[in-house]
Protein backbone atom coordinates (compact mmCIF):
# COMPACT_ATOMS: atom_id res chain seq x y z
CA UNK A 1 0.00 0.00 0.00
CA UNK A 2 1.26 3.36 -0.91
CA UNK A 3 1.13 6.10 1.63
CA UNK A 4 0.69 8.55 -1.07
CA UNK A 5 -2.53 8.09 -2.38
CA UNK A 6 -4.79 9.79 0.28
CA UNK A 7 -7.88 7.23 1.61
CA UNK A 8 -10.47 8.83 2.94
CA UNK A 9 -11.50 8.22 6.64
CA UNK A 10 -14.98 6.46 5.75
CA UNK A 11 -13.12 3.25 3.63
CA UNK A 12 -10.86 3.26 6.64
CA UNK A 13 -13.41 2.92 9.53
CA UNK A 14 -15.04 0.50 7.11
CA UNK A 15 -12.19 -1.89 6.92
CA UNK A 16 -12.10 -3.68 10.70
CA UNK A 17 -15.88 -4.57 9.66
CA UNK A 18 -14.68 -6.00 5.99
CA UNK A 19 -11.63 -8.16 8.38
CA UNK A 20 -14.36 -9.30 11.35
CA UNK A 21 -16.83 -10.37 8.89
CA UNK A 22 -13.96 -12.23 6.94
CA UNK A 23 -12.98 -13.98 10.72
CA UNK A 24 -16.41 -15.26 10.75
CA UNK A 25 -16.27 -16.64 7.10
CA UNK A 26 -12.75 -18.41 8.20
CA UNK A 27 -14.32 -19.80 11.81
CA UNK A 28 -17.15 -21.47 9.02
CA UNK A 29 -14.53 -22.86 6.50
CA UNK A 30 -15.71 -20.54 3.75
CA UNK A 31 -12.59 -20.32 1.16
CA UNK A 32 -13.81 -17.84 -1.10
CA UNK A 33 -16.53 -15.29 -1.60
CA UNK A 34 -17.44 -12.69 -4.02
CA UNK A 35 -18.23 -9.04 -3.68
CA UNK A 36 -22.30 -9.85 -4.00
CA UNK A 37 -22.30 -12.29 -1.40
CA UNK A 38 -19.88 -9.87 0.93
CA UNK A 39 -22.31 -7.32 -0.17
CA UNK A 40 -25.34 -9.99 1.49
CA UNK A 41 -23.23 -10.55 4.89
CA UNK A 42 -21.59 -7.10 5.65
CA UNK A 43 -24.66 -4.56 4.41
CA UNK A 44 -22.32 -2.41 1.94
CA UNK A 45 -22.98 -2.42 -1.82
CA UNK A 46 -20.88 -4.95 -3.84
CA UNK A 47 -19.70 -1.55 -5.54
CA UNK A 48 -18.69 0.18 -2.73
CA UNK A 49 -16.83 -2.97 -1.49
CA UNK A 50 -14.56 -3.16 -4.79
CA UNK A 51 -14.22 0.24 -4.39
CA UNK A 52 -12.77 0.02 -1.06
CA UNK A 53 -10.28 -2.66 -1.94
CA UNK A 54 -9.54 -1.04 -4.95
CA UNK A 55 -7.69 1.42 -3.25
CA UNK A 56 -4.90 -0.83 -1.58
CA UNK A 57 -4.91 -3.11 -4.94
CA UNK A 58 -7.86 -4.61 -5.04
CA UNK A 59 -7.22 -8.82 -4.08
CA UNK A 60 -10.55 -10.41 -5.97
CA UNK A 61 -9.59 -12.28 -9.41
CA UNK A 62 -12.33 -11.95 -11.85
CA UNK A 63 -14.85 -14.93 -11.35
CA UNK A 64 -13.14 -16.25 -8.54
CA UNK A 65 -14.03 -13.32 -5.92
CA UNK A 66 -11.86 -13.41 -2.92
CA UNK A 67 -10.02 -15.66 -0.77
CA UNK A 68 -10.95 -14.89 2.44
CA UNK A 69 -7.83 -16.22 4.28
CA UNK A 70 -5.94 -13.95 1.91
CA UNK A 71 -8.15 -10.92 2.22
CA UNK A 72 -8.45 -10.62 6.06
CA UNK A 73 -4.33 -11.35 5.96
CA UNK A 74 -3.97 -7.85 4.05
CA UNK A 75 -6.77 -5.92 5.43
CA UNK A 76 -5.25 -7.04 8.67
CA UNK A 77 -1.75 -5.45 7.06
CA UNK A 78 -3.67 -2.73 5.50
CA UNK A 79 -4.51 -1.89 9.38
CA UNK A 80 -1.08 -2.23 10.66
CA UNK A 81 -2.10 -5.62 12.40
CA UNK A 82 0.86 -6.98 11.30
CA UNK A 83 3.14 -5.45 14.62
CA UNK A 84 2.65 -5.29 18.23
CA UNK A 85 1.74 -2.32 20.06
CA UNK A 86 2.71 -1.46 23.49
CA UNK A 87 -0.21 0.25 25.22
CA UNK A 88 -0.60 2.40 28.93
CA UNK A 89 -4.37 2.63 30.29
CA UNK A 90 -4.51 6.19 31.89
CA UNK A 91 -7.30 6.31 34.11
CA UNK A 92 -8.63 3.35 36.17
CA UNK A 93 -12.31 3.77 36.70
CA UNK A 94 -15.22 1.63 35.50
CA UNK A 95 -14.63 2.59 31.67
CA UNK A 96 -10.92 1.89 32.03
CA UNK A 97 -11.14 -1.48 33.55
CA UNK A 98 -13.46 -2.62 31.16
CA UNK A 99 -11.27 -1.36 27.76
CA UNK A 100 -7.79 -3.12 29.91
CA UNK A 101 -9.98 -6.72 30.24
CA UNK A 102 -11.50 -5.99 26.57
CA UNK A 103 -8.11 -5.86 25.30
CA UNK A 104 -6.08 -8.33 26.86
CA UNK A 105 -8.77 -10.62 26.40
CA UNK A 106 -9.38 -10.09 22.77
CA UNK A 107 -6.27 -7.39 20.86
CA UNK A 108 -3.59 -9.67 20.71
CA UNK A 109 -1.83 -7.57 18.63
CA UNK A 110 -1.97 -4.99 21.54
CA UNK A 111 0.04 -5.39 25.03
CA UNK A 112 -0.71 -3.36 27.89
CA UNK A 113 2.21 -2.43 29.49
CA UNK A 114 1.46 0.05 31.99
CA UNK A 115 -1.97 1.42 33.98
CA UNK A 116 -2.15 4.80 35.63
CA UNK A 117 -4.16 6.38 38.07
CA UNK A 118 -4.77 8.90 40.77
CA UNK A 119 -5.33 7.00 43.50
CA UNK A 120 -2.52 5.63 45.36
CA UNK A 121 -4.93 2.83 46.28
CA UNK A 122 -4.87 1.46 42.81
CA UNK A 123 -0.84 0.12 43.66
CA UNK A 124 -2.44 -2.62 45.15
CA UNK A 125 -4.11 -3.87 42.08
CA UNK A 126 -2.76 -6.94 39.80
CA UNK A 127 -3.79 -6.89 35.99
CA UNK A 128 -1.69 -9.43 34.41
CA UNK A 129 2.08 -8.48 33.77
CA UNK A 130 1.24 -4.80 33.27
CA UNK A 131 2.83 -2.30 35.52
CA UNK A 132 0.50 -0.25 38.03
CA UNK A 133 1.21 2.59 39.33
CA UNK A 134 0.09 6.74 39.92
CA UNK A 135 -0.14 8.97 37.37
CA UNK A 136 3.21 10.90 38.36
CA UNK A 137 5.31 8.10 36.98
CA UNK A 138 3.30 8.40 33.54
CA UNK A 139 5.94 10.27 31.54
CA UNK A 140 9.07 8.52 32.54
CA UNK A 141 7.54 4.90 32.36
CA UNK A 142 6.03 6.22 28.66
CA UNK A 143 8.92 7.18 27.42
CA UNK A 144 11.65 4.43 29.03
CA UNK A 145 9.26 1.61 27.83
CA UNK A 146 8.74 3.22 24.29
CA UNK A 147 5.00 3.36 24.45
CA UNK A 148 2.86 3.37 21.01
CA UNK A 149 -0.56 4.18 22.10
CA UNK A 150 -2.56 5.58 25.58
CA UNK A 151 -5.58 4.91 25.98
CA UNK A 152 -7.39 8.07 27.69
CA UNK A 153 -10.15 7.17 30.44
CA UNK A 154 -9.87 10.06 32.94
CA UNK A 155 -12.08 12.54 33.33
CA UNK A 156 -13.39 15.33 30.61
CA UNK A 157 -10.91 18.23 32.20
CA UNK A 158 -7.95 16.07 32.52
CA UNK A 159 -8.05 14.53 28.77
CA UNK A 160 -5.98 17.30 27.38
CA UNK A 161 -3.13 17.13 30.26
CA UNK A 162 -2.60 13.67 29.97
CA UNK A 163 -2.64 13.74 26.21
CA UNK A 164 0.59 16.47 26.48
CA UNK A 165 1.79 14.32 28.68
CA UNK A 166 2.03 11.14 26.65
CA UNK A 167 2.61 12.78 23.28
CA UNK A 168 5.27 14.62 25.21
CA UNK A 169 6.75 11.51 26.10
CA UNK A 170 6.71 9.41 22.44
CA UNK A 171 3.36 8.44 22.27
CA UNK A 172 2.07 8.43 18.62
CA UNK A 173 -1.48 6.91 18.78
CA UNK A 174 -4.69 7.98 21.10
CA UNK A 175 -7.29 5.82 21.93
CA UNK A 176 -9.50 9.18 23.67
CA UNK A 177 -12.93 7.99 25.69
CA UNK A 178 -13.06 11.38 27.12
CA UNK A 179 -15.72 13.60 25.99
CA UNK A 180 -12.50 15.99 25.00
CA UNK A 181 -11.53 17.21 21.33
CA UNK A 182 -7.92 17.15 22.04
CA UNK A 183 -5.46 19.57 20.42
CA UNK A 184 -2.68 17.19 19.54
CA UNK A 185 0.35 17.61 17.16
CA UNK A 186 -0.55 16.54 13.32
CA UNK A 187 2.23 13.48 13.75
CA UNK A 188 -0.51 11.70 16.60
CA UNK A 189 -3.61 9.91 15.30
CA UNK A 190 -6.21 10.23 17.58
CA UNK A 191 -9.32 7.88 17.06
CA UNK A 192 -12.36 9.87 19.82
CA UNK A 193 -14.93 7.32 21.20
CA UNK A 194 -17.51 9.79 22.18
CA UNK A 195 -20.05 7.65 23.83
CA UNK A 196 -23.15 10.47 24.56
CA UNK A 197 -22.80 10.82 20.62
CA UNK A 198 -23.47 7.09 19.81
CA UNK A 199 -26.04 7.31 22.05
CA UNK A 200 -27.66 10.47 21.03
CA UNK A 201 -27.49 9.06 17.20
CA UNK A 202 -29.03 6.17 18.23
CA UNK A 203 -32.20 7.99 20.15
CA UNK A 204 -32.03 9.84 16.23
CA UNK A 205 -32.61 6.61 14.33
CA UNK A 206 -35.26 5.34 16.79
CA UNK A 207 -37.30 8.37 16.02
CA UNK A 208 -38.40 6.80 12.77
CA UNK A 209 -39.18 3.08 14.67
CA UNK A 210 -41.93 4.39 16.49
Amino acid sequence: MTKEKQISKAVIKRLPRYRRYLHELQKKGVEKISSKDLSKLIGYTASQIRQDLNNFGGFGQQGYGYSVDYLYEEIGNILGLNRKYKMVIVGYGRIGQAMASYISKNELNFHIVGIFDVRQSIQNVEFQDAVVLTCGSLAGFVEKEKVDIAVICVPTEKAQLVADTVVGAGVKGIWNFTAEDLDLPENVAVENVHMSDSLHALAYYMQDME
